[in-house]
C-alpha cells in the first residue's frame, strides 16, 4: 500500500494566468479578457487569482480599478503583484509599492531576488541592501493591513550557488511578516529528485512554503508534486500551462492529480467536473489552440485507437484508463482507424447510438473501415462520416437528397491582385424534384458550398444555418508527389452541435465535394438546425 501525503490544514491553489500566463508568446489580453478569465477561475474554485502588476502598465492598473467595481468573487482572492522597493528608496516613497497598495487588494505578492548573482548583476545592489529591500517592503505593506506573499525569484538556482544567502532571503521575508514564501524555479531547470531537500531546508525556517515552477525541463508538474510531498502548501501555476518560453506548471493537471490521486478535496466534485470546460474556455479567451494531448482535459486524453485496448475497455473501461474522464468533465473516445478491431467499432457504435452488438455486422463494418482507410480515408477525427458509413451498411440511412452532378470553373486573370472568382453548378434531387443551381465564391470549394446550400435550401431551409468552421487538407501518400491522393476534413456547426466529415479524391476539389455533401447530409439526418 502506497502511503499518500496528508492534506495540510491550509493548501493554496494560486493562479497566475492573468499575469505570468499572459507573458506567453502570441498572447495579448485586454482588461475585458482578464475580467472574464477571473470569473472562470473563481467559478472553478481556485484560492487566489493574480491579476497583474498595477503601476507597471496602464492596462493592469485599469484592471484592478475595474475589478474593484465589477468583480464579485465567491471562491478566490484577487492578488496584486509587484516587486520590492527600488535600491536606495524607502518602500513608503516608492511609486511601484504605492501602486500596489492603491490596487485595493487584501493580498499582495512581492517578487524578490534570492540569487546572489542576480542581486549583484541585475539589481546592481549589495546582498545586504537586497535583504533590506525585502524587509522594508514587506514591513510597509503589512503595516498597511495587507497580507503578503513573497516570491523568491530564481530561488533554486540561487540555492545551488549560495544556499546560505537564498535561505536568508526566506528568513528575512518571514520575519518581516510574509505569510507564505514561494520558492521560484524561474528558469525551469529543476528536476523532481532535487526538489525535496531544497523545500525541506526552506521549511525549517518556520514559514509556510510555496513553489512556482516553470516547464523548461519538462518537469514542472513533477517538480510541483515533489515540492508538495516535501511540505509545500502553496502552489502557483497557470491554466493549461500558459507562460513565457515553455510555460508554467499546468494547474489543471496539478488539481486533478492532487484530487484524484492523493484524494485531497481541493474542489467540490461539481467544480472538478468543470475542469475540462474551464480549460477550453480559458484557451478561447487566450486565443490559443487547445492542446489535444493535455492530461485530463485534452481532447485526446481518453482517446483509444488500438484494437487491443478496445477489447479490454469493452470488458472494463478502467483497464486502459487511469481515471474516470467524467470526473474532470471529459469523455472517453474511440478512434476508428485501420488499427481498430471489432471491439473498437462496437464501442464506437454504442457511443454514437448505433447498435453493432451483432459480431458479424461489427466485423463487416471493421473490414469496410480498413478497406476505406487503405484508399486514403481517415475516421479518427470524422465521427460524422463514420456514422453515415455505418448507417448505410445497416440500412439505417434515409438519404434526404440525391446528388446528380457538379462542376466548377475558376477564372484567374494575370496581374490581378484580387482572388480568383469561381462559379459552381450543382444538380440535386430533393423530394422528387431536380434542381440545378449556380453558386459563386472566392474559390472553387467556396463556390461549391454556396451552390449546394442554394440547391438544398428549397426543400431544407435549415441548411442555411449550417456553418463550415474549418477546412483541412492532408496528403496521405505524400511520397507520390502531384499524383497523391488528397484527403479533406471539414468541420461544420449549427451553433449548438459540431461535426466533422471526410472526403477523398484525386484532387482537392473532388475530396472537398465529398466532405461538403456529407457534412450537409449529416446535419439533415440528425435534424440539426441553427440554434437561436
Amino acid at each position: 500500500m502506497i502511503a499518500l501525503p496528508v492534506l495540510p490544514e491550509r493548501f493554496d491553489i494560486y493562479d497566475t494566468t492573468l499575469r505570468d500566463g499572459a507573458q506567453q508568446e502570441g498572447v495579448s489580453l485586454t482588461v475585458d479578457n482578464k475580467l472574464k478569465l477571473a470569473r472562470y477561475l473563481d467559478e472553478l474554485g481556485v484560492g487566489f487569482i493574480e491579476g497583474g502588476w498595477p503601476g507597471a502598465n496602464p492596462a493592469d492598473t485599469d484592471f484592478f480599478t475595474r475589478a474593484g467595481r465589477e468583480l464579485r468573487l465567491v471562491n478566490a482572492q484577487l492578488v496584486a503583484f509587484g516587486a520590492t522597493r527600488r535600491v536606495g528608496t524607502a518602500a513608503a516613497r516608492d511609486p511601484q509599492v504605492q501602486a500596489l497598495a492603491a490596487a485595493g487588494t487584501e493580498y499582495i505578492c512581492l517578487v524578490a531576488k534570492s540569487h546572489d548573482a542576480h542581486v549583484r548583476q541585475a539589481l546592481r545592489a549589495s546582498l545586504a541592501e537586497n535583504l533590506a529591500m525585502v524587509q522594508d517592503t514587506v514591513n510597509h505593506l503589512v503595516g498597511l493591513g495587507r497580507r503578503v506573499f513573497v516570491d523568491c525569484e530564481h530561488f533554486f538556482d540561487g540555492y545551488r550557488s549560495n544556499p546560505g544567502y537564498a535561505l536568508e532571503v526566506v528568513r528575512v521575508a518571514a520575519e518581516a511578516g510574509a505569510e507564505v514564501v514561494v520558492l521560484c524555479d524561474t528558469n525551469g531547470g529543476m528536476l523532481p529528485n532535487w526538489m525535496g531537500d531544497v523545500v525541506s531546508a526552506a521549511a525549517q525556517i518556520g514559514v509556510d512554503i510555496g513553489v512556482h515552477c516553470h516547464n523548461d525541463s519538462g518537469c514542472a508538474i513533477g517538480n510541483a508534486m515533489a515540492a508538495v510531498d516535501a511540505g509545500a502548501m502553496h502552489v502557483q501555476g497557470t491554466v493549461n500551462g500558459y507562460g513565457e518560453r515553455t510555460g508554467n506548471m499546468d494547474l489543471t493537471t496539478l488539481i486533478a492529480n492532487l484530487q484524484l490521486k492523493y484524494g485531497w478535496p481541493l474542489l467540490a466534485p461539481e467544480q472538478l467536473a468543470e475542469l475540462t470546460r474551464t480549460s477550453f474556455a480559458v484557451a478561447d479567451v487566450m486565443n490559443q489552440p487547445h492542446i489535444a494531448r493535455q492530461p485530463y482535459v485534452g481532447h485526446s486524453a481518453f482517446a483509444h485507437k488500438a484494437g487491443l485496448h478496445a477489447s479490454a475497455i469493452k470488458v472494463n473501461p478502467d483497464l486502459y484508463q487511469h481515471t474516470n474522464p467524467e470526473l474532470v468533465g471529459n469523455d472517453m473516445r474511440m478512434l476508428i482507424s485501420n488499427m481498430a478491431g471489432r471491439a473498437s467499432v462496437q464501442i464506437k457504435g454504442d457511443l454514437l447510438g448505433l447498435d453493432l452488438s451483432d459480431r458479424g455486422l461489427a466485423g463487416k463494418v471493421t473490414e469496410a473501415v480498413k478497406q476505406r482507410e487503405a484508399k486514403g480515408y481517415s475516421y479518427e477525427a470524422a465521427d460524422a462520416s463514420f456514422e453515415l458509413l455505418v448507417r448505410r451498411m445497416t440500412g439505417q440511412l434515409s438519404e434526404p437528397f440525391e446528388l446528380v452532378s457538379w462542376r466548377v470553373f475558376t477564372e484567374e486573370i494575370a496581374g490581378r491582385e484580387q482572388a480568383a472568382g469561381s462559379e459552381a453548378t450543382v444538380k440535386v434531387i430533393t423530394q422528387g424534384k431536380r434542381h440545378a443551381v449556380v453558386g459563386e465564391g472566392n474559390g472553387p470549394v467556396n463556390a461549391l458550398g454556396a451552390a449546394l446550400v442554394k440547391a438544398l435550401s428549397v426543400a431544407f431551409p435549415q441548411v442555411a444555418g449550417f456553418e463550415l468552421t474549418d477546412f483541412r487538407v492532408r496528403l496521405p501518400d505524400d511520397d507520390r508527389g502531384t499524383d497523391a491522393i488528397v484527403r479533406v476534413l471539414i468541420d461544420c456547426s449549427d451553433g449548438e452541435h459540431g461535426w466533422t466529415t471526410v472526403g477523398v479524391g484525386t484532387n482537392i476539389i473532388e475530396a472537398s465535394w465529398e466532405a461538403l455533401s456529407e457534412a450537409y447530409l449529416y446535419g439533415l439526418v440528425k435534424g440539426y438546425r441553427r440554434a437561436v
